[in-house]
C-alpha cells in the first residue's frame, strides 16, 4: 500500500499554474508538470526555510552539495569532485549557455528529432544552425540515424545535444548507444551535451537510465552532463539544475558564456533540491509504480478503445508520444482534441513530429482517464461523421 497518496487531484486554477490556467477552456495534459504534491520532505524543508524569514542573496551551500553529489554517487555511480559542479537556474538557459559556449556565428548544433522543442531553437543564441537528423523506427523501436549523421555532419558542426531519457519518445537509451554517440563526437570533435533532466523517471524496471557520466574518461573531455531534480520531484517552477563539466578548458568556456544575464538561483530552490536529493527517494519509488501504472492504463485503452491512435513501446517520462497519422481530420491533431474532446495536449510539431500529441500522463488516474475517454469519445464521433 502507498504510503503517498498519488489520486488526490490539488486545486491548481488561482495559483498562477501555467499548465491549468494559461488554456482555461480546457483540461490540461500538456506542458511537462505532474498534478501531483512534492514530497512532504520538500514541503517541510521549504515551510522550515520561510519560517526563518530572511531571503537574502544565497549561494549554493554545502548541505545543497553533499546533496547532489551524495545523489550522482549513488544513482549514477559517478565520483564528481565539487569544482567540476555547476548550479544553474534552469535547463533551457543551460542548453543555451552551452551553444554560446562552443558555437561562433555560422557554426552549426546538431540535434534528432522529434524532440524537446528547446532544441530548435537555442543554436540560434549563439549565431548558430541547426542540424536535424531526425531518428528513424525499425522494427523494435526508434533509434539514431548513423548514416544520416555522418552524412550530415560539416566542418562548422561543434555541439550535439542529446535529450537522454528522450522526450516525448520516451526512449532510454542503452550504454552501447551512448558510447557509440560519445565516439561519433570524439570522431567529429563535438562536444556532447546531454539533457538528462527526465532520467530518475525510468518506468521499465528491466531498464536503467545510463549516464554520459559513466562514459569512459576519453570521451568525458568535451562533455557537458545536465540533470535537475525539477521533473521528478514536481519543483520545475522554483528553477534549480546542474552541469557536470569535468574537463577545466570546457567547464571554463561554459562558465564565462554565462555572461551576466543569469539570473541569481532561487535561494528556495535550492533547498527543495537539497531535501528531494536526501530525502526523496522512498518518494520517488512509489510514484514511479505510479507512473509506471498510469502508462500501462494508457497504453492499453489507446490499443483497445482508440485503435485509430499508433503508440510504441514507452520506458520513461510521463510524457506519451502519440501518433494521429490515422484520423481522418483536416486540421491539427492537438486542436481536433480541444475542440471536440475538451482537452489541451502538446502539438507535435514545434517537437518536430507534425501530426503527433504528446499526452501527460503525469495525474491522478481517475482524472487521465477522463482524458482518455474524452479523446475516444471524440474519435468515435468524428469517424460517425466522416
Amino acid at each position: 500500500m502507498s504510503s503517498f497518496d498519488f489520486d488526490e487531484l490539488p486545486e491548481r486554477r488561482g495559483t498562477g499554474s501555467i499548465k491549468w490556467e494559461r488554456y482555461p477552456d480546457y483540461t490540461p495534459f500538456w506542458v511537462a508538470d505532474m498534478d501531483f504534491v512534492s514530497p512532504p520532505c520538500v514541503v517541510e524543508a521549504l515551510q522550515n526555510r520561510v519560517a526563518q524569514g530572511v531571503f537574502g542573496y544565497a549561494h549554493p551551500h554545502d548541505g545543497l552539495i553533499e546533496s547532489v553529489l551524495g545523489y550522482l554517487e549513488r544513482m549514477h555511480g559517478a565520483e564528481v569532485a565539487k569544482v567540476d559542479l555547476i548550479h544553474l537556474p534552469g535547463m533551457v538557459p543551460a542548453l543555451s549557455i552551452a551553444c554560446r559556449a562552443f558555437c561562433e556565428p555560422g557554426d552549426a548544433v546538431m540535434i534528432n528529432s522529434p524532440v524537446y522543442y528547446p532544441f530548435f531553437d537555442v543554436a540560434s543564441d549563439a549565431g548558430a544552425e541547426v542540424i536535424d537528423v531526425p531518428h528513424i523506427r525499425d522494427e523494435v523501436t526508434w533509434r539514431f540515424n548513423w548514416d544520416a549523421m555522418e552524412a550530415a555532419i560539416t566542418p562548422r558542426t561543434r555541439v550535439l545535444i542529446l535529450c537522454n531519457p528522450q522526450n516525448p519518445l520516451g526512449r532510454a537509451y542503452t550504454e552501447h548507444e551512448i558510447v557509440q554517440l560519445a565516439e561519433f563526437c570524439a570522431k567529429h570533435n563535438l562536444v556532447l551535451v546531454s539533457d538528462e533532466i527526465h532520467c530518475d523517471l525510468i518506468l521499465d524496471p528491466q531498464q536503467q537510465h545510463f549516464s554520459t557520466l559513466r562514459l569512459p574518461e576519453e570521451f568525458r573531455q568535451q562533455l557537458v552532463t545536465l540533470q535537475a531534480p525539477s521533473k521528478t520531484y514536481n519543483i520545475a517552477g522554483l528553477g534549480y539544475s546542474f552541469a557536470v563539466i569535468e574537463n577545466p578548458e570546457t567547464r571554463r568556456k561554459f562558465i564565462k558564456a554565462q555572461g551576466r544575464t543569469l539570473p541569481e538561483i532561487n535561494l528556495l530552490a535550492m533547498v527543495a533540491a537539497e531535501a528531494a536529493y536526501r530525502d526523496g527517494e522512498p518518494w520517488r519509488q512509489e510514484l514511479i509504480t505510479y507512473l509506471r501504472g498510469n502508462r500501462d492504463v494508457l497504453a492499453e485503452f489507446i490499443q483497445n478503445e482508440i485503435p485509430e491512435l499508433t503508440i510504441h513501446e514507452h520506458a520513461a517520462t510521463y510524457l506519451y508520444w502519440i501518433d494521429c497519422s490515422r484520423l481522418d481530420i483536416c486540421v491539427k491533431p492537438s486542436r481536433f482534441f480541444a475542440e471536440q474532446a475538451g482537452i489541451f495536449l502538446s502539438d507535435g510539431t514545434p517537437f518536430g513530429g507534425p501530426q503527433h500529441v504528446r499526452f501527460n500522463f503525469g495525474c491522478p488516474r481517475d482524472h487521465m482517464l477522463k482524458g482518455l475517454h474524452a479523446m475516444r469519445d471524440a474519435v468515435k464521433r468524428n469517424s460517425n461523421h466522416a
